[in-house]
């Protein structure tokens, strides 16, 4: 019987002829070696799959999965249920990684006994290590100071997946999915060392939290919804904290309130009434909470009456 590989590395691509041979060979010149190097093309139109297939010839590891187009979570899942490894992680298809990064992550998660490990990556650097409970983890994820969302950069051990998968129809699955892992985890182990660099281009799917004008209502038809079912979720599981997974909900709306007036954002007027709304009905919790922050605090003066 063939020895399970320690870890699988995933990686959907779509159309990204013009990166996609980066990001393989950034996978394929790791220091570490036991892993299974999962590609799962997700019904290109141009040469992407084609070039994975290449790849896949000269090297045993690679394993290219040709699907109808779908979207990235019923991809990412397609290689979920090919991946034998007892770690899993993700790539992204434009971006590139440090020879060292499987390994680094690996040994980070091994010596801490941990079901996820994070590392750093090129836009935020930080040298610093830390070992945090799952809702730990949470709090320092939703404060946006050190880690995000996205699963690149996370090292994550296989049962964590075991009764969860990526939503078949959402278009920003991280926002959903990663505090769902980050919450069923035993302990999380970080070292802010820059392992992974993400490409940022116009084409990305998170190029709307660069450039806010590209905020739509179906964006944040998804946020809202994925931000609602997070909160009552992790308020249930560790609910001495609810008062901050409340917080960070309404963080989120008066944030986007402030663009969407400051950048006259056309289409929102309907989601601007909503979150104007619950942010009066909870005015007196979000500024007397403890947790608001001061530009927070001019907003919801200047926005919410």
């Amino acid at each position: 019987m063939d020895k399970k590989p320690e870890i699988s590395v995933i990686m959907l691509t779509y159309n990204r002829e013009a990166f996609v041979a980066r990001a393989i060979e950034s996978v394929l010149a790791q220091t570490y070696r036991d892993f299974e190097f999962i590609i799962v093309n997700n019904g290109s139109t141009d040469k992407s799959g084609a070039i994975a297939d290449e790849y896949a010839a000269k090297d045993s590891r690679i394993r290219v999965i040709h699907r109808e187009r779908g979207n990235i979570g019923s991809g990412r899942n397609t290689g979920l249920s090919a991946a034998k490894g007892e770690y899993i992680a993700f790539f992204d298809d434009d971006d590139w990684c440090e020879p060292d990064f499987l390994e680094f992550m690996h040994n980070l998660a091994r010596e801490s006994n941990a079901d996820v490990s994070i590392c750093g990556a090129f836009d935020k650097i930080f040298e610093e290590k830390c070992v945090y409970t799952a809702e730990e983890a949470l709090s320092v994820l939703f404060w946006r100071r050190r880690f995000n969302a996205q699963f690149p950069t996370k090292l994550i051990r296989r049962k964590l997946f075991d009764n969860v998968r990526f939503s078949n129809t959402a278009k920003y699955d991280d926002i959903e999915l990663t505090p769902r892992i980050l919450a069923s985890a035993n302990r999380v182990a970080y070292h802010g060392l820059p392992k992974y660099t993400f490409y940022r281009h116009s084409n990305n799917n998170s190029a709307w939290t660069a450039n806010h004008t590209l905020l739509n209502a179906d964006i944040l038809d998804e946020y809202l919804r994925a931000y609602s079912e997070r909160t009552i979720m992790l308020s249930e599981r560790f609910p001495n904290r609810a008062a901050e997974w409340r917080y960070f909900r309404w963080s989120f709306m008066v944030s986007m309130v402030e663009k969407i007036d400051r950048l006259k954002i056309k289409g929102c007027e309907k989601h601007l009434g909503a979150m104007t709304n619950e942010l009066r009905e909870n005015r007196e919790e979000f500024l007397d909470g403890g947790l608001a922050l001061e530009f927070e605090k001019k907003w919801i003066e200047e926005y919410i009456k």
